[in-house]
């Protein structure tokens, strides 16, 4: 029910505070200005921590970040204009990502004849609805209190997306009154035994089973699934750590690997949990599957797409998990999957990923012994990351999130901060790119300013290293691929962090062991001449 001070009547911009409060909003993301400092007015009273970005992407990464790691709603507040324009690239990727990310803007009452206004777009509901799942105004408080339902009803329900809502500011400046209580979810359609049915049968007569999980089948117990089915399995990068890490007929998150073809023609029978098999997931137009293909998926659009699924189950991952751990408990599996083979095959994979981009794969297991199985990464658009995408195994789903869909520069620092903000005396870990910091680095001051304990490793390669070599294979001569970079540990110390360079690998791990103890975030500087 919502508290004895939000029944009073007080400006709309207040209200929504209270509102969300009630809805189980506990921090918010942003920046205030002239046109939404209404939506201010309320936070404190409402009991809402809010955080200050450096720049409204900061916010809405960080909003990504705290939702991706808590599994509610991320909400950012935004000015009219050119703050809605900055927060616009963060929903594009939690809309891509499948994130629940909410943001609020104000925006200006009339813009039809009226020109030369404080901030003036000409359609900023539009503008924001090309990145989103929705974007709509609301006219009034009870147009304002049902879009703020209806997003955290689908946020529930349905595909997480990125949703936008935009308030005039007359509208935020009125006494309104307060927000209706909040509802009961509606009931989701559940997944049982007989949705599942021919998932069962197939399973009966395959011998070589394989399973596909994406970002959407996080949460369940696939693993031992796997094992009383005694199917192999892919994983998309979002999927990792969906079946943990050591089952022996687990080919990881490798789908790219060219040769993952091959292995997938072999399949007698493919069955996609949550996951679009998208370009981003796949890096080619087909799946390269011959036999019959299962899709599962909250989205009917990923049922209905180019791959063309013999058998679509729209369900919750997670519900037709449980039918099938259920289901499948008492099996004798029989296939032909050979442990052996599927470990033959992951050291190759393993080792043309560490030859295309060298150096890297070394560091990768030298970090991963210094953390804990619920240590939270966030990664960046940068080649470390592309290494790690595929030969870093996770013992846990939904702890490495990188942003695989839109492909965000500078998303890691903000999203990390979010993270972090999110999972208090839990381990965070930021991997970012050089050339990536400079997108988000202002937002390091946040990480001051809370006291975070957290580690960002900057693997600094001295050039957008990925797209000189994109060009050198399409016979472009490398152009406009070096910028001339500061002294980042200096920068790191200039906004009051920490600052390391470790120059071998035992040093590095000594240094981010330093880093989750600190009183701060600590810039962990690396470089490609780093010893063993």
């Amino acid at each position: 029910m919502p508290d004895t001070a939000s029944q009073t009547r007080r400006p709309l911009g207040a209200q929504i505070s209270h509102m969300l409060h009630d809805r189980g909003v506990e921090v918010i993301f942003g920046i205030p200005g002239v046109h939404n400092q209404e939506m201010y007015r309320g936070i404190e009273e409402a009991g809402i921590t809010h955080v200050l970005a450096r720049h409204e992407q900061g916010a809405g990464f960080m909003a990504d970040g705290y939702a991706r790691a808590t599994g509610k709603p991320g909400v950012a507040y935004v000015i009219t204009g050119p703050g809605l324009c900055n927060i616009l690239t963060p929903l594009g990727q939690a809309q891509s990502d499948s994130v629940s990310v909410l943001a609020i803007s104000s925006c200006l009452d009339e813009t039809a004849s009226r020109k030369g206004q404080l901030h003036q777009m000409n359609d900023q509901e539009i503008a924001a609805g090309t990145v989103c799942d929705w974007s709509a105004t609301a006219h009034s408080a009870s147009a304002a209190y049902g879009l703020i339902d209806r997003a955290f009803e689908e946020f529930e329900s349905d595909r997480p997306r990125a949703k936008h809502i935009q308030v005039p500011i007359a509208q935020l400046q009125a006494a309104a009154d307060p927000a209706p209580a909040p509802n009961m979810p509606a009931t989701p359609v559940r997944a049982g035994e007989a949705d599942i049915a021919p998932i069962l049968s197939l399973l009966n007569v395959a011998r070589r089973p394989l399973f596909i999980l994406g970002g959407g089948a996080k949460g369940a117990f696939w693993r031992q699934i796997m094992s009383q089915t005694g199917a192999a399995c892919f994983t998309t990068y979002a999927g990792r750590g969906c079946v943990g890490a050591g089952y022996p007929l687990d080919f990881g998150s490798t789908l790219a690997r060219p040769g993952s073809v091959d292995i997938i023609a072999s399949a007698d029978l493919v069955i996609a949990i949550g996951t679009e098999l998208a370009e981003v997931d796949l890096w080619r137009a087909e799946l390269g599957h011959t036999a019959l293909l299962v899709r599962v998926d909250l989205d009917p659009a990923c049922l209905s797409d180019a791959q063309r699924a013999t058998v679509k189950i729209r369900a919750d991952a997670r519900d037709v998990a449980t039918a099938l751990q259920h289901a499948t408990e008492d099996s004798n599996p029989k296939t032909d999957w050979s442990a052996e083979d599927v470990a033959e095959v992951r050291t190759r994979w393993r080792a043309e990923a560490a030859a295309e981009r060298p150096g890297i794969a070394p560091i990768c297991d030298a970090l991963r012994d210094v953390l804990t199985r619920d240590t939270m990464i966030y990664s960046d658009m940068t080649q470390f990351a592309y290494v790690a995408n595929e030969i870093w195994p996770m013992h846990r789903p939904g702890h490495w999130h990188h942003p695989s869909g839109f492909g965000t520069l500078g998303y890691a620092l903000p999203a990390g901060i979010g993270g972090a903000i999110g999972r208090p005396g839990k381990q965070t870990l930021v991997i970012i790119g050089d050339y990536g910091f400079q997108y988000t680095m202002a937002e390091l001051g946040v990480a001051v300013e809370l006291g975070l304990p957290l580690p960002i490793l900057l693997w600094d390669n001295g050039k957008l290293k990925e797209i000189e070599d994109s060009m050198t294979r399409a016979q472009i001569a490398p152009n406009a691929v070096i910028a001339r970079n500061p002294d980042f540990c200096r920068l790191a110390e200039a906004f009051g962090a920490y600052a390391a360079a470790p120059k071998t690998l035992e040093d590095l791990q000594n240094e981010v062991r330093t880093a989750f103890a600190a009183d701060g975030p600590t810039l962990i500087y690396v470089t490609p001449e780093i010893t063993g």
